[in-house]
């Protein structure tokens, strides 16, 4: 008779396991939490190529004293160098537009044309958009250039009901995504990141999205793109021209990383019950790649001074 056994990695890094995983959704930490099966066959663990934390990984030089949660995340050697609340549930505000940009990348096509229907009237005070109107068009590709340099909601919801035939079904997609990458203290409300009350993810889940999004080479080099110019149609043909700045202080050059880090890319994200959040894809000095999360700081300032406080953790 096949037993069973609950094995819980509850360390940081990880390596492979010699079990039969099956991955049970309704632990409440993501990934590394998997149930095995004593059987005589073999197979890697679940989080064998994911960098793993069960608790807190605190460092004496980071403040992060100012935010709600914080990760960083070496993604060579599998190891989480800084670690504060990340499975705890937070607002992500427009960080959600990563996971738009990966299921759009992932069942759309680049060259796609997408028209725009009333669900782009988004009314919320405060609200970043783009000014698309109902027979507005444009590629996916500028879509999803003007959603992750400007971070525009209207474009949000253009891309989820074309790409997903409906935004309620996208938004299902992106859920499922959520499931399939193993971040299942995740659940997806709507393609943009305006609040809602069951639209909220966590640190480490986000990493996890983050990591599989720049497996595609469109999306890392939007992230890196400082700025967009574009024009795109309205319904009678007219051109409507499009030049925004990234929000990214540091691809903007406001912000300096530490001596030996390259920035590469990565999302914004501002609401009030959100605060402010950054993901980051970094490099050092050998090209090893990082993931770094920061979620619900008090303010701008705090976000990119905790940021770099982080940052500076690569080479401790």
């Amino acid at each position: 008779m096949i037993g069973s056994m609950l094995l819980v990695c509850c360390c940081t890094g990880c390596g492979s396991l010699s079990y039969d995983m099956a991955y049970h959704v309704d632990y409440d930490v993501s990934s590394f939490n998997v149930i095995t099966r004593q059987e005589t066959r073999t197979a890697p663990a679940f989080a064998s190529k994911l960098c793993v934390a069960a608790g807190n990984v605190q460092s004496d030089t980071v403040d992060m004293s100012h935010a709600e949660a914080a990760g960083l995340f070496g993604l060579d050697k599998r190891e989480v160098l800084f670690a504060q609340n990340i499975h705890t549930r937070l607002h992500p505000a427009s960080l959600t537009k990563v996971m738009t940009a990966l299921v759009a990348l992932k069942y759309g096509q680049l060259n796609q044309m997408l028209a725009a229907s009333d669900a782009v009237n988004i009314t919320e005070t405060g609200a970043v958009l783009c000014g698309l109107k109902a027979g507005d068009t444009m590629t996916l590709d500028q879509a999803l250039r003007i959603l992750l340099v400007f971070s525009a909601n209207d474009v949000a919801m253009m891309i989820a009901e074309n790409v997903g035939g409906s935004v309620e079904h996208f938004v299902e997609m992106m859920n499922e995504e959520a499931a399939r990458l193993g971040a299942t203290n995740t659940h997806f409300m709507n393609p943009h990141g305006l609040t809602e009350s069951e639209h909220y993810t966590t640190v480490y889940d986000l990493y996890l999205i983050f990591n599989e999004a720049i497996k595609y080479e469109t999306f890392n080099e939007i992230i890196h793109m400082s700025g967009y110019q574009t024009v795109f149609y309205d319904k009678d043909g007219k051109e409507k021209p499009f030049d925004r700045q990234n929000s990214n202080q540091y691809l903007r050059g406001e912000r300096q990383a530490p001596a030996n880090v390259t920035v590469i890319g990565g999302k914004t994200g501002t609401t009030n019950a959100a605060g402010n959040c950054l993901i980051l894809l970094t490099r050092d000095e050998n090209g090893s790649p990082y993931i770094s999360v920061v979620l619900r700081a008090e303010g701008v300032e705090q976000l990119y001074e905790e940021m770099t406080d982080l940052l500076d953790e690569i080479h401790k």
